[in-house]
């Protein structure tokens, strides 16, 4: 339970930096997205849910792996 609740609170976050990135794609502001997704909050939220699923998966599977079962998982 308390790991679908973390993973829940993940997704919402990366879903409101999505909302943010999308704002900025409709204002034109570019160069301020691409910063956002590249090294800002969006970056971040990603960061955070795949370490919470990969600290899930090496307690039960024992492996690095990620949402998809593929090891190694690399940036967004």
């Amino acid at each position: 339970m308390k790991y679908s609740r973390q993973i829940q609170e993940h997704i919402d976050r990366l879903d409101q930096s999505l909302f943010k990135l999308r704002d900025m794609i409709k204002r034109g502001e570019n160069e301020a997205a691409l910063n956002y997704m590249e090294n800002g909050p969006l970056k971040d939220r990603f960061d955070e849910l795949q370490n919470t699923i990969n600290m899930s998966s090496r307690g039960s599977l024992g492996d690095n792996l990620g949402a998809r079962g593929t090891q190694n998982v690399g940036n967004l």
